[in-house]
């Protein structure tokens, strides 16, 4: 029997929802395969997953714009899709659209600010306040259009750093800070309780702070519902958690590692900010010590080159050491489309949260690690090991 499951994307409109909106509008019609979906992958054949034509999507947005339009934008500026898939998915990408509501921009930082269209984000008097509104458009989508599950996924730029130092740690201690008229929680944060204070479960794809609060924690498993993030794992993070182990492995010294990355896509604007470059630095840096055990030292810079688009660029210098104590030097080019190589994962996280959901789990979805950067609630981040953990899951009754 056919299942109405939402897939409800915080930063409808970018780059990355955009894409995961072709993707599934195409996959849907039989337009495409799926290579890059790993739910497609024969360890996962047997999972009572979610059909693609069961997912239904919606979303918040800060700016005034439409799907088609940044549909085109990527394959006729970014050339990152066939100009002919977009066309063919036009009525799907028009259909999205009726299911966005304007966003908040609560405590983003100013990079983000500027983005937005005044006219098209909401703001409240308290925090509280904001949750509510939130609440009232996932009520709304997922009456209208009847769904039996919704997920909740944030996708949106990268916020700047807050500290947790001095959140309290439990629920009922955290609640009334929702109140204050100076609560100073980020946007993703709101979003995340907004979501599991309903039972929906939340997904953060960005190294913002989004749900990783304890006490947002305890409130997951409070509403019977799980969540997991943060930052999804692309590019050059990716390869860091696949050779890193092989060093390990082999028991290479490394000394050094440093990494460029240059990309001009809408997050790398984002992130031309020092504040919001802050956090994403941090969520690439720190996996190298937790695989190896030691750090060595690392350098990794994020620089914003407008005409690459949605194309990342990373030169990777490894200097390490070998026996006898000789200094040897691996480099790597990691060339790709931001979008192109998050926009699967989304999906792939929709369906596998969608079954964990169904499974009666709450709290932390660690099995989901390997999605992420920094991971939540896990030192592993070894890729085969993490891989092996979301196979482990799957393969469970």
């Amino acid at each position: 029997m056919s299942r109405q499951v939402g897939l409800w994307i915080i930063g409808a409109h970018g780059g990355v929802a955009t894409t995961a909106a072709i993707g599934l509008a195409s996959l849907i019609n039989h337009r495409i395969d799926t290579c890059g979906l790993v739910s497609a992958r024969p360890e996962f054949q047997d999972l009572d997953l979610v059909d693609w034509s069961e997912i239904v999507l919606g979303g918040h947005e800060i700016r005034k714009t439409d799907c088609l339009t940044e549909a085109l934008q990527l394959a006729d500026t970014t050339r990152a899709v066939e100009r002919e898939l977009v066309i063919a998915c036009q009525s799907y990408l028009e259909g999205f659209d009726k299911n966005i509501r304007p966003g908040i921009i609560n405590n983003v930082g100013r990079a983000i600010e500027c983005l937005a269209d005044k006219q098209f984000v909401n703001e409240y008097n308290s925090a509280r306040s904001a949750v509510e509104a939130i609440q009232q458009d996932l009520d709304e989508f997922v009456t209208g259009n009847q769904l039996e599950q919704l997920i909740v996924i944030n996708l949106a730029s990268t916020e700047p750093p807050y500290n947790l130092d001095e959140l309290p740690e439990t629920w009922a201690e955290f609640e009334p800070i929702l109140d204050s008229t100076d609560c100073g929680l980020p946007a993703s944060s709101l979003y995340a309780i907004a979501a599991l204070e309903r039972g929906w479960p939340f997904v953060n794809f960005t190294p913002s702070t989004g749900s990783c609060p304890k006490a947002i924690d305890e409130l997951a498993v409070l509403k019977n519902t799980c969540h997991m993030g943060h930052d999804g794992k692309t590019g050059e993070t990716f390869l860091k958690s696949v050779l890193a182990p092989a060093f390990a492995n082999r028991n290479l010294g490394i000394m050094s590692w440093v990494g460029h990355n240059i990309f001009g896509n809408m997050d790398g604007q984002i992130l031309d900010n020092p504040l919001n470059k802050q956090t994403k630095v941090k969520s690439k840096d720190q996996l190298l010590s937790q695989i190896l055990g030691y750090d060595p030292q690392t350098h990794i810079s994020i620089e914003y080159i407008k005409s690459l688009g949605d194309w990342k660029t990373a030169w990777d210098h490894i200097h390490f050491r070998g026996f006898l104590g000789t200094p040897m030097v691996m480099t790597f080019t990691w060339q790709g489309c931001d979008s192109i190589l998050a926009g699967p994962l989304v999906l792939d996280l929709a369906r596998f949260t969608d079954l964990a959901v169904r499974r009666g789990e709450t709290g932390l979805m660690i099995p989901l690690c390997s999605f992420f950067k920094s991971p939540l609630g896990t030192d592993e981040n070894d890729f085969a090991k993490q891989f092996q953990m979301l196979v482990d899951w799957a393969s469970q009754a």
